[in-house]
C-alpha cells in the first residue's frame, strides 16, 4: 500500500470522527428552522434529559406539584396522551410568554401576541387598551424580572384531549401612566412594583400545533 493511499485513509478517518463529534454536540439539522415560539414545548419530539423509571416517581411533575394531587394526576394524563410533553420545558416557555404578553399589553400592542391569546382574552385585553386610548392615556413599562413561578392547577379532559395548566406569576416591573399632556398620573419610573398574575394556558394534547394559548387571567 503506497503512502498516498495511507494518508487518504487517515484523513478520511479523521473526517468521520469530526462529523460524529459535531452531531453529538449540535444534533442534526435539515433546512431552515424557525425560531422557537415562547409557548412551544422545548424540543417536543427530542429525547428527554431525564429518565422516569417505570412505575417510579416522575420528578418532572413532582418537582412542581404534590404527589397524588389532582394536579399531578392531570399532568400524568397529559403525558399519556402525548408522551413527548414535559412540564419543565412548558414552564420555561410560560416564563418567556409572561414577559412577552405582559409587556405587549402594557404597550397596547396586541398584534404581536394575538396567536397566543384565546378569543375571550384578546377581547378583554382589547377593551382595556381601547379605554386607555379613549382617555388619552399611555403606559410606559419595563420588565425587571420574574420573582416567582409555580403551577397553581392542572386539568385534563380526556374526551377532547384538552389540557389546561394554571400558572402563578410574580414579576417585578416599573410602570407609569401618562395623560394627554405627558404628565405622570400614576406610578414611578424609578420604583419597581410587583405584579401578581394567575394565568391559565390550554392546548389539545397530541395535536400537531405545539403552542399553548392563554385562555384565562386573574390576580
Amino acid at each position: 500500500m503506497n503512502s498516498s493511499l495511507i494518508q487518504l485513509l487517515v484523513l478520511a478517518g479523521i473526517a468521520i470522527f469530526l462529523i460524529l463529534k459535531l452531531r453529538s454536540v449540535l444534533g442534526t439539522r435539515d433546512g431552515f428552522e424557525k425560531p422557537p415560539l415562547p409557548l412551544e414545548d422545548a424540543a417536543p419530539r427530542a429525547k428527554r434529559d431525564f429518565a422516569v423509571i417505570e412505575g417510579g416517581p416522575d420528578h418532572d411533575i413532582l418537582d412542581h406539584v404534590p404527589e397524588g394531587s389532582p394536579q399531578a394526576k392531570a399532568l400524568a394524563a397529559m403525558k399519556r396522551a402525548e408522551p413527548a410533553f414535559a412540564l419543565t420545558p412548558f414552564l420555561q416557555g410560560a416564563r418567556q410568554a409572561y414577559e412577552m404578553i405582559l409587556m405587549a399589553f402594557e404597550r397596547g400592542d396586541l398584534d404581536s401576541i394575538r396567536p397566543f391569546l384565546s378569543d375571550d382574552v384578546e377581547a378583554s385585553f382589547a377593551e382595556v387598551i381601547e379605554a386607555r386610548e379613549a382617555q388619552g392615556l399611555t403606559v410606559e413599562a419595563d420588565f425587571i424580572g420574574l420573582k416567582e413561578l409555580a403551577v397553581d392547577d392542572a386539568e385534563f379532559y380526556p374526551e377532547s384531549g384538552l389540557g389546561e395548566i394554571t400558572v402563578r406569576f410574580v414579576g417585578e416591573l416599573t410602570s407609569v401612566v401618562r395623560d394627554k399632556s405627558g404628565e405622570i398620573i400614576e406610578g414611578d419610573a424609578k420604583t419597581a412594583k410587583r405584579q401578581r398574575d394567575v394565568w391559565t394556558f390550554a392546548r389539545k394534547l397530541g395535536s400537531d400545533d405545539p403552542n399553548w394559548q392563554l385562555v384565562a387571567t386573574g390576580g
